[in-house]
């Protein structure tokens, strides 16, 4: 099997079961507006989607927005009553989540916070903010253990943590790479090894996008000290 093969099994499934004139209108203004074209896939967006309304969740939490197609995708799963609050390092790239969200009519339960977000972070938990749902970390890499104790402390026993892109071609099995993405995932998926207040897999993905796949934990209770 091929990552060719593998593209042509997801644009089956996308025109089959992901057909979205919304999520592909944000997906043509990121690259218009010429943002890196590392959003989740339409496949894996639905996912988000159908995970979120699964764990019925109404606050969510994502690191990284990008140009927010993936913050599309949560934000219609919380509904009309519900919220995301969703950071981005770039103001160019909130700026462009922001048209994309507000164009496809749920930017009213989505809140952009533009900085860095260990910066945003800290200033959200001083907020006392209701327990989020679900947390999505999809940001920079090499910070997501830091990113998942965040997650960790402002989630409820119960909510759900997705962490991306933490196989790496494979890359993960390679206890001696010095690629810093690669250590930062086995350092993460160590953290959740031992992380008494969390329980989590790795579900490897195919596709488009090439070979990775994404941690799923479930939050049991309050984080170890």
């Amino acid at each position: 099997m091929t990552q060719t093969v593998w593209a042509r099994v997801d644009d089956y499934l996308v025109r089959t079961l992901v057909v979205d004139a919304d999520s592909e209108a944000a997906r043509a203004a990121n690259a218009a507006a010429g943002l890196p074209a590392i959003d989740v896939s339409a496949t894996q967006g639905k996912l988000l989607n159908l995970l979120a309304r699964t764990a019925r969740a109404r606050r969510v939490l994502e690191i990284g927005t990008l140009g927010g197609y993936s913050t599309l995708w949560l934000a219609r799963a919380v509904g009309p009553k519900g919220q995301v609050i969703t950071l981005e390092f770039q103001p160019h790239h909130a700026e462009v989540a922001r048209a994309n969200l507000d164009r496809a009519g749920v930017g009213d339960r989505v809140q952009i916070r533009v900085g860095a977000a260990l910066e945003s972070l800290p200033v959200l938990a001083e907020e006392g903010p209701e327990p989020f749902d679900l947390v999505f970390i999809d940001a920079d890499k090499v910070n997501n253990a830091n990113y998942v104790r965040w997650a960790l402390r402002l989630t409820r026993p119960g909510a759900v943590i997705i962490v991306d892109n933490v196989v790496r071609d494979g890359g993960v099995a390679d206890a001696d790479s010095q690629d810093p993405a690669v250590r930062a995932s086995r350092e993460v998926i160590e953290l959740f090894a031992t992380e008494f207040a969390a329980d989590a897999t790795v579900i490897q993905t195919v596709g488009d996008k090439g070979w990775d796949g994404f941690v799923y934990a479930v939050v049991d209770g309050d984080p170890v000290e």
